[in-house]
């Protein structure tokens, strides 16, 4: 009886350890390959419950995951012959599991095949562009650039780039002071041109409104001159024609309106007897 019961416990042993190599469960965030004696079988890469040979077949196991690369900081070389401290990272993920097997095994060996991809079109875009377009205006397009080659040659490996972006991107401590004093030069070079250009042109516009101004109170002398003129006109003509109507009364105001104009209380006149002045301050006998 005893030993009826050890060998049911046996089997019973027996199929679970063949049961649990035969069968294996796959996470969705997971890829495998089987393989027989080393040699690949097929690939799996739906999640669930899956069967293999046990004990002859085995599993590699694959993140299905996007996965990152972080590279250490580099110098690359620009067009423009500057030196730059590049660090950029990357992110991947493995689409063809037999191929990541068989070319990288695993995701150290990806990484170390990635560094040296990603590296070298970094390097090689970089040295396309001066320093000023990298850390300015440009930096999209070449990350662009750089995430298209490195796609295109990660995918004999089973990889899929998603995209390479530049996370950091400075000159090297040596010679960082004197690039920037450099740049400092030529910005204030393009400032004192464009100051130099502005009082140039604000010389023409106050030369211009001097000129305008010279005629418009040329035009207003002359025209007031001719005003005035009209106006004297005018008061001689009607000069004339009150002496012609009573040359004696005409000849009475004018000589008041000398009076008022000459005469004030400062005044001493010593005038002949005979004098035109005289005339209407002498004392009537009637």
């Amino acid at each position: 009886m005893a030993g009826k019961t050890l060998s049911i416990v046996i089997i019973i042993v027996a199929v679970v350890v063949v049961a649990n190599s035969a069968f294996f469960a796959l996470d969705e965030t997971e890829l495998a390959i089987v393989t027989q004696f080393g040699k690949y079988i097929r690939s799996v890469e739906d999640p669930g419950l899956h069967l293999k040979l046990p004990f002859i077949q085995n599993l590699q196991y694959f993140d299905k995951r996007v996965l990152e690369y972080d590279a250490s900081p580099a110098e690359v070389l620009t067009k423009d012959k500057k030196n730059l401290v590049v660090d950029n990272y990357a992110r991947w993920r493995i689409t063809d599991p037999l191929r990541f097997y068989q070319t990288v095994k695993n995701e150290a060996g990806a990484q170390d095949r990635l560094n040296d991809i990603i590296y070298a079109d970094v390097r090689e875009e970089m040295a396309k562009h001066d320093l000023s377009e990298i850390i300015d205006i440009r930096r999209q397009g070449i990350m662009d650039a750089i995430t298209k080659k490195t796609a295109l040659r990660a995918q004999q490996y089973g990889i899929k780039i998603i995209d390479v972006r530049i996370k950091r991107a400075d000159l090297p401590p040596e010679v960082e002071e004197s690039v920037y004093k450099r740049m400092r030069a030529e910005r204030e070079r393009i400032a004192k041109k464009y100051r130099s250009e502005g009082e140039e042109e604000a010389a023409k516009i106050r030369a211009e409104t001097d000129k305008e101004r010279a005629i418009i109170l040329a035009e207003a002398y002359k025209e007031a001159e001719g005003l005035r003129g009209e106006g004297d006109a005018k008061a001689t003509t009607i000069y004339a024609q009150a002496f012609t109507k009573d040359p004696e009364f005409y000849q009475f105001l004018r000589t008041l309106e000398s009076y008022k104009k000459v005469v004030d209380k400062e005044t001493t006149f010593i005038l002949n007897s005979d004098s035109q002045l005289f005339k209407y301050l002498e004392k009537s006998d009637k």
